[in-house]
C-alpha cells in the first residue's frame, strides 16, 4: 500500500524510502492514523490561530458553533469552499488543499456542531 507515492506497507512493516526504518505493524498502522482525518485534528485547527495571519480562529468568529447551524446541509466540496473563503477573508490565510486531512478534519469537526433535524448543538461543544 503505497502512501504520498513516498512510503509503503511491505509485511506489515512501514518502509520509508531513503531510511533504514523497519517498524512493527502496531506502529506502522499509528504512524498511518496519524494522517486520518478526525473530529480532535479539526478541533484543534478550529481554535489554532494559526490558519490565518491575523491572530484570530475560526472560533472567533464561531464561538459555540455560532452560524454553522447549516453545515450539514452542504457536501464536501461547497463546505470546503466555505471554509477557505472564511481561511483567506477573515483569517488573511492560505487555502487548504481539499483534499489534504486537515481539510476533511475541519469539515467533519463542523458537522459535529448540527443536531438532527438541523438545529445548533452548542452543549458538547463548551469544553
Amino acid at each position: 500500500m503505497k502512501r504520498n507515492g513516498a512510503e509503503t506497507i511491505k509485511g506489515g512493516h512501514l518502509i520509508k524510502p531513503g531510511l533504514m526504518l523497519v517498524m512493527p505493524p502496531l506502529v506502522a498502522s499509528l504512524a498511518l492514523a496519524g494522517d486520518m482525518p478526525s473530529s480532535e485534528r479539526g478541533k484543534e485547527l478550529f481554535n489554532s490561530t494559526k490558519l490565518g495571519s491575523n491572530g484570530k480562529s475560526c472560533a472567533t468568529c464561531h464561538r459555540e458553533g455560532k452560524k454553522l447551524e447549516r453545515a450539514a446541509n452542504y457536501d464536501e466540496g461547497q463546505l470546503g469552499e466555505l471554509i477557505n473563503r472564511c481561511i483567506e477573508n477573515p483569517l488573511k490565510g492560505k487555502a487548504l488543499d481539499p483534499a489534504t486531512s486537515d481539510m476533511k478534519s475541519l469539515i467533519i469537526y463542523i458537522k459535529t456542531f448540527v443536531k438532527p433535524g438541523g438545529s445548533i448543538n452548542t452543549k458538547s461543544r463548551r469544553d
